[in-house]
């Protein structure tokens, strides 16, 4: 059964963000878990309950849910993140079966 990451990422600079290599990297360590991209977009809007006005939302697909986790405890993944650090506030949530 399939399963989604919904990342929702305040980026304290944007430029800093997209220069630190992060994006890039993620992006290929997602296609080789067997991951694929359901949106990339900012500009997110709260409609309800407490959420981040403006916020960067990617929302990502995976085949099981185990090949999400898979992904995100990677090795390759870790390194990846530390690119990020300082940047952003993120908050990584996990759906499906």
């Amino acid at each position: 059964m399939a399963a989604w990451l919904v990342v929702t990422a305040t980026l304290k600079d944007r430029d800093a963000f997209m220069a630190c290599g992060y994006s890039q990297q993620a992006a290929q360590i997602l296609e080789q878990h067997g991951g694929r991209y359901v949106i990339r977009a900012p500009g997110a809007t709260v409609l309800e309950g407490e959420g981040a006005e403006g916020a960067s939302v990617v929302v990502s697909e995976w085949p099981t849910r185990q090949a999400a986790l898979a992904f995100y405890n990677s090795p390759e993944y870790t390194k990846a993140k530390a690119l990020r650090e300082g940047l952003a506030d993120i908050n990584i949530t996990l759906v499906g079966a």
